[in-house]
């Protein structure tokens, strides 16, 4: 991990993986302002002062972590990709939806959007390439693929991410404490449903 300034508020770790980020994350978030993205730890504050913070501190070993809340997301799996998903897997539409569903995922870090949060932990399976071509608009709760990721579009947006699915629950609400609902940390089990 390499420790980098960042402007005059704030220091950037640069992290080697997604693990290590998190570990990092894990072990500063209570101390400091801290954002977590895919490789990177952003912290707010004085930066001679975030740097001795640093120093002094250890990142928490992943298995260590505590376990955060769960939350289930009921799930229409007719997303317009799914035999696009099922064919570059080698699995049925009923095998995508079960792994899909069969475990639980890990919102890793937030990005892209307000209330936009990378799930991971899935099953390795539906690891899959985002869409050659981006749509131009995503609807609001649309659950798409990508990669190791799983997530769930907050609003409607442009989007590469293969859709397999939809859900009604509103990922980002001003009204809510925090507005995202998915917060690194936060298990989701995914629920399929009927429309």
């Amino acid at each position: 991990m390499k420790c980098r300034p960042y402007g005059d508020r704030a220091v950037l770790l640069d992290c080697a993986s997604l693990d290590e980020a998190r570990s990092w994350y894990a072990a500063l978030s209570d101390h400091v302002e801290a954002v977590l993205g895919a490789q990177t730890v952003l912290l707010r504050g004085v930066p001679g002062e975030l740097n001795s913070l640093v120093a002094r501190t250890t990142p928490v070993q992943l298995g260590s972590m505590p376990l955060g809340p769960l939350i289930e997301v009921p799930v229409v799996y007719d997303g317009e990709d799914l035999d696009a998903v099922a064919h570059l897997t080698g699995l049925t539409r009923d095998a995508v939806i079960e792994a899909h569903s069969g475990s639980d995922w890990t919102a890793a870090f937030g990005g892209f959007a307000p209330g936009f949060s990378y799930l991971i932990g899935g099953d390795p399976r539906l690891e899959v390439p985002r869409r050659n071509s981006p749509r131009t608009s995503v609807p609001a709760g649309a659950v798409g693929l990508a990669g190791q990721f799983s997530g769930i579009y907050p609003r409607s947006s442009p989007g590469g991410w293969q859709l397999i699915g939809r859900t009604d629950v509103p990922m980002w609400d001003l009204d809510r404490t925090p507005p995202a609902l998915l917060v690194p940390g936060t298990r989701v089990r995914f629920v399929a449903v009927a429309s």
